[in-house]
């Protein structure tokens, strides 16, 4: 348990981080650059977390299903907090408050549609399964190598 909720704390800061990077940039970047930027989101959030979760609970599977689904989760809000706060910046707080009251699944709509077509943005999507295998994967990784510590010879 407690390893997960770690993993939610970390997932929380490097998610912040990214809405940060993403309101200081969003006039900049180019799709390519958005999408480039949300799967090393989606990487960084999951080897974070998978990197503790596997270093305090070497052999829990639960721990490693929970770390997961937390790395999913802060590479969803990571991306859909950022919406809110580019309409905060480009409008006004009414803006904002009116998207809140009349669409409030608004930045969730934004993640999974595609802005040019109005169908799925399939790298997105794509960026959860990144940060399920990166945490899945090193949590396995660190985990079996802490279970596997080399102690020197027996004599």
């Amino acid at each position: 348990m407690g390893a997960v909720f770690l993993g939610f704390v970390v997932s929380f800061v490097v998610s912040s981080l990214y809405t940060g990077v993403v309101l200081a940039t969003y006039k900049d970047q180019s799709n390519t650059t958005a999408h480039v930027l949300y799967f090393a989101h989606a990487l960084l959030n999951g080897a974070l977390v998978g990197a503790l979760v596997g270093k305090m609970a070497p052999t829990s599977g639960g721990a490693r299903i929970g770390g997961a689904v937390i790395a999913t989760l802060g590479t969803f809000f990571g991306y859909a907090n950022a919406v809110p706060f580019v309409i905060l910046k480009e409008q006004s707080e009414f803006v904002l408050r009116d998207m809140l009251e009349s669409h409030p699944f608004y930045p969730a709509k934004a993640w999974w549609q595609n802005g040019a077509d109005g169908g799925v943005a399939w790298p997105n999507l794509l960026g959860l399964l990144v940060a399920v295998a990166a945490a899945w994967g090193i949590a396995h990784l660190v985990g079996t190598k802490r279970g596997q510590a080399h102690t020197g010879p027996q004599l």
